[in-house]
């Protein structure tokens, strides 16, 4: 949705500047830790409840995370639920995760593979996929059995396929041409 990213970009911006400004890997932690949390149903039910004041829906979604909360973090979700804005966590996570891979020179990349493959084979990967898309890689690995072979790789909006479905599917179109 356009329209939830437009509304969440400021406030990951002055999310990802207070960051910045501190300890990055801690706040990237916390922040996936809150979108996580306000991604829960009970989150968005809390939030609209017109019954419950904005600092106690503040105090409640804190008490739920396990990360040590700062007072600037305290401060942004005090603002978010004051705005009815802590269902926008999760976009406001997403973004701030990209904003970190930017200054890091990074991209995360997730790889698709038909079978479990290794720590080591998904470390030789990397290192031929970083040398491809000229940047550090963040990659997460899932298992789909539907590819029949080899592996699918998505970084943003690149897509690499060597999955034997990819195969067959251009084998089709060029038969049935």
């Amino acid at each position: 949705m356009a329209e939830l990213a437009t509304i969440a970009r400021p406030y990951a911006e002055a999310l990802f500047r207070v960051a910045a400004a501190g300890n990055l890997q801690a706040w990237s932690d916390l922040v996936s830790e809150m979108a996580q949390v306000a991604a829960l149903p009970e989150v968005k039910m809390l939030d609209d409840n017109p019954r419950v004041s904005d600092e106690h829906t503040a105090e409640i979604f804190l008490s739920t995370l396990k990360s040590p909360v700062t007072p600037e973090a305290k401060n942004f979700v005090a603002m978010l639920a004051e705005n009815g804005r802590l269902t926008l966590l999760p976009e406001i996570g997403a973004q701030f995760h990209v904003l970190k891979n930017a200054q890091e020179g990074a991209a995360d990349a997730q790889i698709f593979s038909a079978f479990e493959i290794t720590p080591a084979q998904v470390q030789d990967l990397v290192a031929v996929l970083e040398k491809k898309f000229s940047r550090k890689l963040n990659p997460s690995v899932t298992v789909d059995p539907s590819l029949i072979g080899g592996v699918r790789v998505v970084v943003g909006d690149q897509v690499l396929d060597t999955s034997v479905r990819a195969k067959l599917q251009k084998m089709h179109v060029a038969m049935a041409a």
